[in-house]
């Protein structure tokens, strides 16, 4: 089964530098098939018949023994991925992929933890949550974002990685052994 692993947090400024050839490598040697990165950020396709959950941790404990860093990872089947993309909720109003993030959870957000975080969209602001994603759009980019900081400061009481549209929707060509848009 075609997977999507997303690391969280790697290789932004100096911390956490992972060389994707050499995770690529480290993916190989524990098993996992036809093992494939996208950019420099933490994101791989590859081929694994276990179950996503299983699938996180395993290449959480392999990163920790391999490179000695504790990075959270998610995982999403290629056609929970295309799910993804096909649900699409903001798509009436995102009108620039590289503002428009998608934070992939690893598990689903408590109501009051959404009621909390929809109180931080200002009004330029686009928020959707569907069952373990968050659609965020964000015109006037994230530097200022209320919205943005609350999600990437990682206390939602679940791990989160974001992507923008326009790696998701690579991910998910690569995923389908398509080219990648440039």
């Amino acid at each position: 089964m075609r997977q999507v692993l997303l690391l969280r947090g790697i290789n932004v400024g100096s911390r956490n530098r992972i060389a994707m050839k050499e995770l690529r490598a480290a993916l190989e040697a524990d098993g996992l098939g036809d093992v494939r990165t996208y950019l420099q950020s933490g994101n791989v396709v590859c081929d694994s018949d276990a179950a996503p959950a299983e699938l996180a941790e395993r290449g959480r404990r392999l990163i920790a023994a391999s490179f000695e860093l504790d990075i959270p990872v998610i995982v999403r089947s290629r056609d929970e991925l295309a799910a993804i993309v096909e649900r699409d909720p903001l798509r009436e109003v995102a009108s620039d992929p590289k503002r428009y993030l998608v934070g992939f959870l690893d598990a689903e957000l408590e109501p009051a933890t959404l009621a909390s975080l929809s109180e931080l969209v200002a009004p330029q602001e686009r928020l959707a949550a569907a069952r373990m994603e968050l659609y965020s759009w964000h015109p006037d980019g994230v530097s200022r974002s209320k919205l943005w900081n609350a999600i990437a400061a990682g206390r939602l009481g679940a791990s989160v990685t974001t992507r923008n549209w326009s790696t998701v929707t690579n991910l998910l060509a690569i995923a389908s052994d398509q080219p990648p848009s440039s």
